[in-house]
Order: structure tokens, then C-alpha cells, then sequence
């Protein structure tokens, strides 16, 4: 898949303008971006759209280029990246005048004959759509969009059995007859072949039961067929790996109330939108993200209210930073969506991330207002304070998740089946009443906040229900086994579980840096600077680890070296609370050895 990707020319242009980097902190306003195109010379338009791509603002650069564009209209670089660049941004009517325009010099240009193809199906154009699809140049990626796309438009000519004939001449990769499957099942639904469709969903199910989409169909028609146990199945399945989804618990709730499941694909164009939505998702998480989000750009222009296509792109606008552009995304899922909640939680994490943290707060508290038994909300609240360093806050509010957890387990240890005789009543309901696996990251984020917040024997006790919950969590014993040390208690047991975290995770800089700064602790400095100097390769960047080194240097007599690591710890900015303090032992070195609480401990205990 990923090699394939590297072939796909037209896209590269793209991938240039939108080059990785950070979102501009204050885009220019659409309004200013437009005066200054008008404004703007061929030159001068060209290069405002290049420092526009850099910044991934997809917008301004699209603009910047079309005013480019007018003052040389014949330049076939220039024609392709406005095109991209407005396909990007969201613009499919733009786009799609432009792709006309394209396909005039390159007919074989993929992504403006997809364009093209996907308006054809809006537009119920369905010979039109498998005409443009079959003149768009040939490669892996364009062979798998193309043949499912053209089997949805034989469904929109009235043909099913030609449409599913149409899908099943798709080859390649194994992870092609999952799309093949999946697809073929929607059509035969649609199209009325009933036992085609039962088998085709089967075989989606066999294949990848653990995709959402897949799960959800096939649940959705089985119930429709009237195998509610079946749906039932695939639903639960699917929450082996993934639980309490919320498109996953409006299927399961609607079919065991005996409600009708509607179809998440309808007709031939939302089966068009599945399919972009489909390989733009997988494209996004291969690393794709450019192509991605024109597939979704495309699926969106199909079907703008498509859910799962908008928590998609505005997933991906996350992950590269755009929390603007992922803010405008998530407000546009439908509030019927059972997704609408989760975009809002979404939404206002991005507004913390752009310093608009009191309207971040704001917008979640309402969010618990209106249910106090959102979980998902409460501790994305706790998750901001705590970033913001209101730890105390935090754990109040992680609290109250935490009660949601013990009230849940409760009610259902009330309502578990009698217990055999030679079971206690208190064993019983207290060992139905642990919380479960997935909870042990709440107690630990809890556990956080009550140590940030001076709160040590609540910290310990949340930590330790972590790991008794989960007992290879890394980071929690990485956290857990450095307080110990570093209060000078547990020694052996706090060693135990750091040397586990970094088995655990060798290449995880922090995780080694606290082994490191274990031995430092214990004064035992020639340990400290072997695992410092390596924390230091896996994360050179670090300013504490840059730091911990010089001091580990100091220690064994490398003064040198020590204040170089300082100097470079200066250099890489570390918090403002620490800069004396490295300013000073740049200036002044190290005070002369002093036992650390943690070294005294052992030393006493081991009778030194």
C-alpha cells in the first residue's frame, strides 16, 4: 500500500504544498487572504500560495493559487496545484471546474477523472462516471477506488448482478477482498440478493470483523433478516477490541428494543462516499495523509453529512496539528449522529490546544450538564486541567469518572447471576464490582493529579489499582517505582518496577531517563550515566534528560561534559522554572556530594 502511494504522481504536488508543519497560530482571515490575492502580482501570488502550503492553511494557498492562475492560465503545473489545493480544501464545486480544465491537457490525470467521476455520481451520471473512471491512469490505489466505484454505478443503472460482477473482478493486496467483500454485501442488500448478501457479509466478517463499518452492516442487515442473535454476535465481537463505541451502542440498543436498523448505505452514491470515506481512512493511518484527505474531501462532496467521514478528516487535521480546521470538521457532524457527542468532547480539546481553554472548559462542562454519567466528557475536563496544571481540579474531576466506574460495577455486580455455595456473598459482588481492564488508565491519570497535588497516599493507592488492573502498564510503573525512590521508600520494589518498564519499553527515552535518574537518586552515579547517556540518544531533544546527564557527568568527575549537557539544556528551552537552576550549576557546579534521601535509606538499611 505504502509503495504504491510513492507512484502516484499528480498527488506529489500536493504533498509539496502541503509540506508537514505546524498550522498557522493566527490564520489570515478568508476576506484579507482574497484583497491580497486580487492585489498580488503572478510572483508574488505564487509565493504567498507556497508559504500558505507550508503552513498546511489549504485555503489561502488555493486562493493565492487560482489568482496565480488567472494571470497564466496555461500553465499545467500551476492548473494541477490549484486544482489539488481547492480539492484539499473542501471547494468540490471549485475543484470541479478545474478538473474539467485538467483532464483537457493530462486525460489521464487520476485524481481530476476520480473528481469528475464522483460529480457524475452526484449528478445520478452513471455512464458518464464509469467513463471517467476507466480513462484515469492505472496503478494499485486507482485500480481498487476505481472497480468499486464502478460497481456502485452498475447498482445506479438498475444492474445488481453486474454491479457485484463488476466489484469481484477487483485483485491485488489481501486486504483488497475485505473492500471487495464489504462492498459486495452492500450492493447485493440494496440490489435485493438476499442470500448473496448474507454471504458476502460473512465473508466481511471473516475477514476483518474488527472494522466498524463492517460490523455495523453486517449487525444492521442480519437484524433486517431477522437473525437478531447474529447481529448481536457481530456486534459483540467487534467490542472484544473496541468497547462502548458509540455508533456500535445505537446499533446494539435499536436492535435488541426490537427498532428498526436503518441501512448505513442507502443508495449508489453513499455506497460511492463509503468507498472514498473507506480507502481515505485507511490512507490516514498508513501515512498517507495528504491523498487522505482528498478521499474524504471527495466522499464529503458525495455526502456532506457523512459522520464517520467528518470525525475522520477531522481526526486527521488533529493529527497534523490543524486543530482549527479540525474544530470547523467536528462541528459539522450532525447532532442526530450518535458520533455528536464525541465530536464536541473532540472539539473542545482542540480549543485547549489553541490556549482557548476556559471556552474548552465551558463547552464540556455543558456537555456534563446535560449528562453527568458522560464518562468520555468528565475526563477529557480532568485531561485539561491537568495539562493546565490544576492538579488538584483535575482530581476532583477524575473523581467523579471514577464513581461513575465503582456505581456501574455496583449495578452490575447486583444484577450477575447467584454464585455457587462455597462462594462468599462479599467475594462475590466485591469481585463483580472491580472495575475492568480499561479503567486502569483513569486511576492512573487520577493518581497523577493527587501526587502533582501533594496528596501522596491517594496517589499510591490509584497507582497501585492501575497496575492491579493492568499489571504491564509501563507507565505506570515507571511512575509509581520513581515516587517510591524518590521518597526514599520501597527501594528494591521502586527499582523492580522501573527495570520492568524499561523491559517493557527499552526505546522509550523517558522511561529509561527514570532508571537513570533512579541510580542518580541512589548515588549511584557510573549506573546513572550509562542510562542517561542513553535516554539522551533516544531523545536528544529533552532539556530534563540533557540536564540529568550533566549532572550524572558532574557526579563522576566529567565536569566538562557536564557543562556542556547543561549549556545544551539551555538551548532546547526547558521550563521557566528551571533556567536558574541550570544557570547556576553552569555558573557554580554541582554542590559537593550530599547523600539523597533515597542513598541514606539504602545505605542505613544495608548498614553502611
Amino acid at each position: 500500500m505504502t509503495h504504491s502511494l510513492s507512484r502516484l504522481a499528480p498527488i506529489a504536488a500536493l504533498a509539496a504544498l502541503l509540506a508537514a508543519g505546524p498550522a498557522l497560530a493566527n490564520p489570515n482571515d478568508a476576506a484579507e487572504v482574497d484583497t491580497l490575492a486580487t492585489r498580488g502580482t503572478l510572483t508574488g501570488n505564487y509565493l504567498a500560495g507556497r508559504v500558505a502550503g507550508a503552513s498546511r492553511d489549504a485555503g489561502a494557498a488555493a486562493t493565492f493559487f487560482r489568482a496565480a492562475l488567472k494571470s497564466d492560465p496555461r500553465n499545467a503545473e500551476l492548473l494541477e496545484r490549484t486544482f489539488l489545493l481547492t480539492l484539499a480544501d473542501g471547494d468540490g464545486d471549485g475543484a470541479m471546474r478545474l478538473a474539467e480544465r485538467v483532464v483537457a491537457t493530462d486525460p489521464s490525470n487520476r485524481i481530476a477523472r476520480l473528481a469528475l467521476a464522483a460529480r457524475s455520481i452526484r449528478t445520478h451520471n452513471y455512464g458518464a462516471a464509469r467513463h471517467h473512471l476507466s480513462r484515469g491512469a492505472k496503478g494499485p490505489l486507482a485500480d481498487l477506488t476505481t472497480q468499486l466505484l464502478i460497481g456502485w454505478t452498475w447498482l445506479g443503472s438498475d444492474q445488481p448482478a453486474k454491479a457485484v460482477e463488476a466489484v469481484d473482478k477487483l485483485q491485488g493486496a489481501d486486504f483488497f477482498g475485505t473492500f471487495r467483500d464489504y462492498h459486495a454485501a452492500l450492493i447485493a442488500d440494496i440490489g435485493n440478493r438476499k442470500d448473496e448478501a448474507a454471504k458476502r457479509f460473512n465473508a466481511a466478517l471473516s475477514g476483518d470483523g474488527s472494522a466498524l463499518r463492517i460490523a455495523q452492516a453486517a449487525a444492521i442487515y442480519r437484524a433486517r433478516a431477522g437473525d437478531k442473535a447474529g447481529a448481536l454476535k457481530a456486534l459483540a465481537d467487534f467490542e472484544k477490541a473496541s468497547p462502548r463505541h458509540p455508533l456500535i451502542r445505537e446499533t446494539r440498543d435499536a436492535i435488541e428494543q426490537g427498532k428498526e436498523a436503518k441501512r448505513i448505505v442507502k443508495d449508489p452514491t453513499d455506497g460511492a462516499a463509503e468507498v472514498l470515506y473507506g480507502i481515505g481512512g485507511a490512507l490516514g493511518r498508513q501515512g498517507g495523509e495528504d491523498l487522505s484527505i482528498v478521499y474524504l474531501q471527495l466522499a464529503l462532496y458525495l455526502e456532506p453529512e457523512h459522520p464517520m467521514a467528518l470525525v475522520t478528516l477531522a481526526d486527521l487535521y488533529d493529527q497534523l496539528n490543524q486543530y482549527a480546521d479540525a474544530i470547523d470538521v467536528y462541528d459539522r457532524v450532525p447532532e442526530s449522529s450518535a458520533l455528536k457527542r464525541n465530536a464536541d468532547i473532540q472539539s473542545a480539546m482542540d480549543l485547549d490546544r489553541l490556549d482557548k481553554t476556559d471556552k474548552a472548559k465551558a463547552q464540556l462542562k455543558k456537555l456534563i450538564d446535560a449528562d453527568p454519567t458522560d464518562q468520555e466528557a468528565i475526563v477529557a475536563l480532568g485531561n485539561i486541567e491537568r495539562g493546565r496544571e490544576q492538579f488538584k481540579e483535575a482530581a476532583d474531576t477524575y473523581s467523579k469518572a471514577v464513581d461513575l466506574v465503582e456505581k456501574r460495577q455496583a449495578a452490575e455486580a447486583a444484577a450477575s447471576p447467584a454464585q455457587p455455595a462455597d462462594v462468599k456473598p462479599a467475594q462475590s459482588a466485591a469481585a463483580a464490582a472491580s472495575p475492568d481492564r480499561s479503567n486502569w488508565s483513569l486511576y492512573y491519570v487520577r493518581g497523577i493529579a493527587y501526587e502533582r497535588s501533594k496528596q501522596w497516599a491517594k496517589a499510591e493507592a490509584d497507582l497501585k489499582k492501575a497496575l492491579e488492573l493492568s499489571p504491564d502498564q509501563a507507565l505506570v510503573m515507571n511512575y509509581l517505582g520513581y515516587s517510591w525512590i524518590d521518597q526514599g521508600v520501597n527501594l528494591d520494589e521502586g527499582m523492580k518496577l522501573i527495570r520492568k518498564a524499561v523491559e517493557l519499553k527499552p526505546d522509550d527515552g523517558y522511561i529509561v531517563d527514570s532508571l537513570g535518574w533512579a541510580f542518580y537518586k541512589l548515588g549511584k552515579y557510573e549506573d546513572a550515566v550509562r542510562e542517561l547517556e542513553r535516554a539522551v540518544e533516544l531523545r536528544p531533544q529533552d532539556p530534563v534528560m540533557n540536564d540529568h546527564l550533566g549532572d550524572a557527568y558532574w557526579r563522576v568527575g566529567r565536569k566538562l561534559e557536564a557543562r556542556f549537557q547543561w549549556s545544551h539544556a539551555l538551548e532546547l528551552k526547558p521550563e521557566a522554572n528551571e533556567l536558574p537552576k541550570i544557570e547556576a550549576k553552569l555558573k557554580d557546579g554541582l554542590e559537593a556530594d550530599k547523600k539523597t534521601d533515597a542513598a541514606e535509606v539504602k545505605e542505613k538499611r544495608e548498614g553502611g
